[in-house]
């Protein structure tokens, strides 16, 4: 006996299946409702065996963008930052000019300060050496042994400041009529006092 074809035995099956299913349905009207469409065709596949042949359900549709109302929203809030920025820009913008103001005020006053200063440091300039010049006038028409004997007792710093300023023909003859350490301490002060002050060497002086 030849073998059957493998398609017509899964038909013959197949139509098995489904008057076996009618049956079942005819035999309980009441128990479940008429099967139509896809309902019907998964019913059979169900009972032949037969993978389902209902159609796959359809993907449900995107969320719907955001409404009018909440994109007003969002713009309105937008809107509000930029403009407290804005603001708080410009209040910044202030404060720097105030701040530029006051810095050129007080820069004026700082100028006004040097001139007055160096005006008052001109006229004591000005002053102190009249003041030497007068000194060495006066002493530069002494006799060199009256001159001497007044530097021999006089504050170091004017002998040294009167002596260093006078011609060395004027200066001569009364140092060589002081006191023999004196007239060495004001030589060496003479000597040291063109160097800077970290390279003079008046350790040890004697007046």
């Amino acid at each position: 006996m030849r073998a059957r074809p493998l398609p017509l035995l899964f038909g013959a099956l197949a139509l098995a299946g489904l008057a076996k299913t009618g049956a079942a349905i005819l035999d309980r009207p009441d128990e479940a409702a008429p099967l139509t469409g896809s309902a019907f065709l998964s019913a059979a596949s169900a009972a032949s065996g037969l993978p389902d042949a209902t159609p796959a359900p359809t993907p449900a549709e995107p969320a719907l963008c955001e409404t009018p109302e909440a994109m007003l929203e969002a713009i309105r809030e937008e809107r509000a930052l930029l403009d407290e920025q804005k603001a708080r820009m410009e209040q910044r913008r202030s404060e720097i000019d105030l701040a530029g103001e006051k810095l050129a005020i007080d820069r004026g006053t700082l100028a006004e300060l040097r001139d007055a200063l160096q005006a008052m440091f001109d006229r004591v300039e000005q002053a102190h050496t009249a003041d030497v010049d007068r000194l060495v006038a006066l002493y530069s028409a002494m006799k060199p042994k009256e001159a001497a004997a007044i530097m021999d007792d006089l504050d170091i710093e004017v002998s040294v400041m009167v002596l260093a300023t006078m011609p060395e023909r004027d200066a001569a003859p009364i140092l060589a009529r002081l006191n023999p350490v004196r007239a060495r301490a004001i030589s060496r002060i003479i000597m040291e006092r063109s160097k800077l002050p970290g390279d003079q060497r008046l350790d040890g002086l004697k007046l």
